[in-house]
């Protein structure tokens, strides 16, 4: 018997780190980018008319219109663009950008 036990022992030390290092993954990398995605999604779900937003690509507009998936963007006065809304990478409320102005 004693050699069974010590083959099981081996077993468990062999397969010991690799369930450490998917437990260290999960919480280093998996668990910190599920939380990002419903953060952005709560982000994306509450978007409104009037809010200012960065697009992913960098561009910086005022929400003239939400729809379902989409929303269209002033980025110029007169110039709207019409924009999914998982492109949307922040929105600034208008207090923020006031007190940034008042700042400068």
């Amino acid at each position: 018997m004693p050699a069974a036990e010590g083959g099981l022992m081996s077993a468990i030390t062999t397969f010991l780190p690799f369930v450490a290092i998917f437990v260290l993954f999960y919480f280093m990398l998996i668990r910190p980018q599920q939380k990002r995605v419903k953060e952005h999604q709560a982000l994306i779900a509450a978007i409104k008319r009037g809010d200012t937003v960065v697009l992913s690509n960098g561009m910086i507009g005022k929400v003239t219109r939400v729809e379902n998936e989409e929303a269209m963007v002033e980025i110029a006065q007169g110039v709207n663009v019409r924009v999914v809304k998982g492109m949307v990478a922040e929105v600034r409320n208008r207090t923020a950008i006031a007190a940034n102005d008042a700042k400068a």
